[in-house]
This record gives structure tokens, C-alpha cells and sequence, in this order.
């Protein structure tokens, strides 16, 4: 037998076993108060520590917004660190992209920002939120991993809905739907068009991701698209939508009321469904209307109905450009004598009809994608633009208008209104009590819109204004505000429009 086996086998006494239960209970003893001991320093340390934090009015350490370290900043701090970075990192746009073709949102323009006072608020509530373990819990954790706070985004969105909509009235080939005119006694209807349709939030949610991420200055975004087919022509609707029963103008004077006269308009809605759905391809179709003529019309009564001038604005062109100052003409005969009644909407397009060459239209410069080019029925958004200040200082409701691309020669940026048949309208509401009529001239240099009507006593001006808010190497924005002013004192302002134009 080997020597440690017999060592091995040698019997353990009861003695010796008590004095190793007793040793090793005083081990345990002894580490048990040496960690209550630990314990008890490391919480009266981190109470010190954590009251000396909590009575301080800066932010915990290893607090970022937006990647942005604020430890130990006051509130004061931290808002200006934070504005100041992210006002150096943020573009003044977000680009985009369709078919080669560039566009852009001016972040500004939609009024988008970081709610940087409430993300630093939330920096400054860790480990003060009240509840004692879990904010000794969210100090620690910021002391030892970090916390970085993503700020929420603040943005207007009827603001971007209204720059997408501009985007896609431009772009090259935008879907456009069916529409008609009126024009020397024939019913003009145009099919409209195939074509792209913007994912409208599809780009809403790229775009507020961009910004939110800060990732866009060197990043372009592609346009999101699909194509569509326009609307079946619906010769019914627009059958009641152009009858119309005729009758004659008149008008009294106590109590004041014009009553407008009226051409009787009529065709055969089976014969027009017919011819269509026999010549599917046509872009546009003639009908011959059924016309019945009043004896009196409102021009027949004079301005004696429309007393007074409600406005009056006036836009200079170079009489030199021959073309384009046909079109300005023919866009203005068609407005002139027009009445509005009181709730009535009026449309540039249907008023004016479309510019084609059979109405008499020439090639003159437009805006198109961006450049300036020969187009048919150019200037005519000259007539517009006059119209929509008379509209204003009228006390018009605007229901539809938009700015051009580009700041136009014949007013400043913020008095303009483009129009672009089958996509682009200009339209105001009267909402005055009485009836108004428009005078249109073109001559001598001068495009002259008037409106008359009756106009209240003591009744304010009103016109627009416009207020600078960027003006740089790529853009121009400006709020315009429609004013009212009482003897040359101001009563009254309303904001109508946020605008932005491209200098390239």
C-alpha cells in the first residue's frame, strides 16, 4: 500500500472537525461584514455623489443630443452648443432628382427644425425624474455607456405638401387630366395625358429622414413615381357643369342687385360620348355648341352696376416683343367684361381657355424644367400675376395660385402667380355681398387689370407685401401677407404665402 493512501485513510477526530467549521465560519463572517462594509461605502459614496449631482443645474456626463456631448452644460449651454453645431452641419436644401432633372425643397421654406429645447429638457431630467432608484439607475448609465438624445423634428407639413405639389406640376412629364374650354361658340375638350404621379408620402418620408439623420448635404434624393392614365372624359359631368338657361342682364338699385346676363348653352351629351368613344386617340375634341344669345348683357348696362373701383394694378412690358405681346392681349380679352358673382370661383384656365395656335397664340420665352425657352402662349403668366394683386387688393379669396421657378421680370418675388393649362391654375373666390367685374387692357407698354363693384363704407385698402427671409446664391424665399390699412394706417395683416425662388 502506498504511503498517501495510508495518509489518506487516516481518520479525521471530532475536534478537529469543530475547529474547521469554526474557521471557516469566521471566514464567512468576516467577508459578509467586509462586503456590507463595501456596500455601505459605495451607497453613502454614490449618495454624496449623486446629491451633490442632483442640487447642480447641469446635465449628467456621457449626455449627447444628437451626437453632440453636453455634459456638465446648464440648459443655456447646451441649447446654444447644440443650435450652433447643428446650424454649421444642416444644408439650406434638400436636392432631388427626376430624370436628370434637379429640384429642391428649401428646408427652411417647410420650416423644419430640431426641437433642441426639449431635448436638452430631457438631458437635463436624467437622474431627476423623482423616482430615487431609477434616476441613481439612468445617472450611472449615462456616467458609464452614454446616452445620445435624437431632438424631434418640427416641420410644417401643409408647408411641404404645398412644395411637392409644386414639384409636380413641373415635372417634364407630369400627368395631365382631362379639361375643357369654351371658345367662339365651340366646346374644346382635351383628353389629357399619361403620365408620373409623385408617391407623394413615400418623398414626404424620404425627405423628413434626410433631414432628421442630417445625412442630405452631399445626398440626392430620386423622386419617387408612378404612371398614370387620366380620368375618363366625363361628358355628363361637364354637360352640367356648361348648361346653362339664358337670360338677361339687369339690375336694380334699391335694393342694390345685378343680375348678370346669361348665354344659353346646350349639346347632345349621346352624340359627344359617341364621336369619343369612336376617336379614342384624339388629344382633343370639337363640339359645336347649341348657343342661345341674351338681348341685354351687363355690358349693355355700362359700369352703372359696378359703381365703384374695388383695384386697380398695372405690370410694364417691352413693346418690342411683338409675339408675347399677343399673347398678352389675347389672355386679357378673354378676362375682360368678365363677372364674378358673389360665391363664384373664377379660373384663368376656363376663362382664358387653352393656348394653342388656333387661337391666335405665339412662341414667346417661358420658364420650362428650369430654363428659359421658346413656348407657346409665353407671357400670358404676365396677365396672372397683374390679375392676382388686383384680386388681393379686391379683398378676393385666393383658392388657387402658385409662384414661378424663377423671379419674373414684371413684379418682385412673392406678386407673381403662374398658371400652366391642365395643371397650374389661378383661381379667387368673390366673397364680397355684390357682383365685381374685370376691365383687362394691354397697351402701350402697360398690362392693366380693374376690378368694379360696389365697395362698403369706410371701407380699408388692401394689398399685398412681402417680407424677405433668405435671399443667397441659390435662392430667394419671402412671406407675402395680404394688409389691410385704414387712411394709410395698417389694421390689419394675414399671411397667404411662403414663396421660394431659384437663381439657377
Amino acid at each position: 500500500m502506498k504511503k498517501d493512501e495510508v495518509n489518506s485513510q487516516i481518520p479525521v477526530t471530532n475536534t478537529e472537525m469543530v475547529e474547521y467549521v469554526k474557521i471557516k465560519s469566521i471566514t464567512l463572517k468576516v467577508f459578509f461584514i467586509l462586503l456590507i462594509i463595501f456596500i455601505l461605502i459605495l451607497v453613502i459614496t454614490t449618495g454624496v455623489i449623486y446629491i451633490s449631482f442632483k442640487n447642480k443645474d447641469t446635465i449628467s456626463k456621457g449626455v449627447y443630443i444628437k451626437g453632440i456631448d453636453v455634459s456638465g452644460l446648464t440648459k443655456d449651454e447646451a441649447i446654444d452648443k447644440v443650435k450652433s453645431h447643428l446650424d454649421e452641419i444642416m444644408n439650406e436644401t434638400v436636392s432631388l432628382d427626376y430624370n436628370n432633372k434637379q429640384y429642391y425643397v428649401e428646408v427652411e421654406q417647410i420650416e423644419a427644425m430640431f426641437d433642441i429645447e426639449s431635448a436638452v429638457e430631457s438631458a437635463l431630467s436624467i437622474g431627476r425624474r423623482g423616482k430615487v432608484f431609477s434616476d441613481i439607475s439612468s445617472y450611472f448609465v449615462s456616467n458609464i455607456g452614454g446616452i445620445d438624445i435624437d431632438p424631434t423634428l418640427i416641420y410644417n407639413d401643409d408647408a411641404l405638401d404645398s412644395y411637392i405639389d409644386d414639384i409636380q406640376s413641373r415635372l417634364p412629364d407630369q400627368l395631365e387630366q382631362y379639361s375643357y374650354y369654351i371658345e367662339d361658340g365651340h366646346l374644346i375638350i382635351t383628353s389629357g395625358k399619361y403620365g408620373a404621379v409623385i408617391y407623394k408620402e413615400q418623398l414626404k418620408e424620404h425627405i423628413l429622414e434626410t433631414i432628421q439623420d442630417i445625412s442630405y448635404n452631399n445626398k440626392v434624393l430620386s423622386i419617387p413615381t408612378y404612371k398614370v392614365y387620366p380620368d375618363k372624359i366625363d361628358v355628363q359631368k361637364i354637360h352640367d357643369e356648361v348648361y346653362a338657361e339664358v337670360k338677361d342682364a339687369s339690375f336694380t338699385r334699391e335694393p342694390y342687385a345685378v343680375y348678370p346676363s346669361v348665354i344659353g348653352v346646350d349639346f347632345d351629351v349621346a352624340t359627344v360620348e359617341q364621336f369619343i368613344e369612336q376617336n379614342p386617340k384624339n388629344e382633343e375634341y370639337d363640339v359645336q355648341l347649341s348657343l342661345t344669345y341674351p338681348r341685354v348683357t351687363v355690358n349693355d348696362l355700362g359700369y352703372d352696376p359696378f359703381p365703384h373701383v374695388l383695384s386697380t394694378f398695372s405690370t410694364s412690358y417691352y413693346t418690342s416683343n411683338a409675339d408675347r405681346t399677343t399673347n398678352l392681349r389675347l389672355a386679357a380679352s378673354k378676362i375682360n367684361g368678365t363677372v364674378v358673382m358673389p360665391g363664384e370661383t373664377f379660373s384663368y384656365n376656363k376663362v382664358v381657355g387653352k393656348r394653342t395656335v388656333a387661337a391666335g397664340y405665339k412662341e414667346a420665352a417661358i420658364y420650362q424644367n428650369g430654363q428659359v425657352t421658346d413656348g407657346l402662349g409665353g407671357g400670358i403668366c404676365q396677365i396672372s400675376s397683374t390679375l392676382y394683386n388686383a384680386a388681393v387688393a379686391a379683398d378676393m379669396e385666393i383658392m388657387q395660385r402658385r409662384n414661378h421657378q424663377f423671379v419674373p421680370s414684371y413684379v418682385k418675388a412673392g406678386y407673381d402667380a403662374t398658371v400652366v393649362w391642365g395643371s397650374t391654375d389661378f383661381q379667387f373666390l368673390n366673397r364680397r355681398s355684390y357682383p365685381v367685374k374685370i376691365e383687362a387692357s394691354v397697351s402701350g407698354g402697360i398690362a392693366r387689370i380693374t376690378i368694379h363693384g360696389l365697395k362698403n363704407p369706410n371701407e380699408p385698402t388692401c394689398a399685398i407685401e412681402t417680407v424677405m427671409i433668405k435671399n443667397t446664391s441659390k435662392s430667394i424665399v419671402v412671406d407675402s401677407y395680404r394688409v389691410y390699412r385704414q387712411n394709410g394706417v395698417e389694421v390689419k395683416r394675414s399671411k397667404m404665402y411662403r414663396d421660394t425662388y431659384s437663381k439657377h
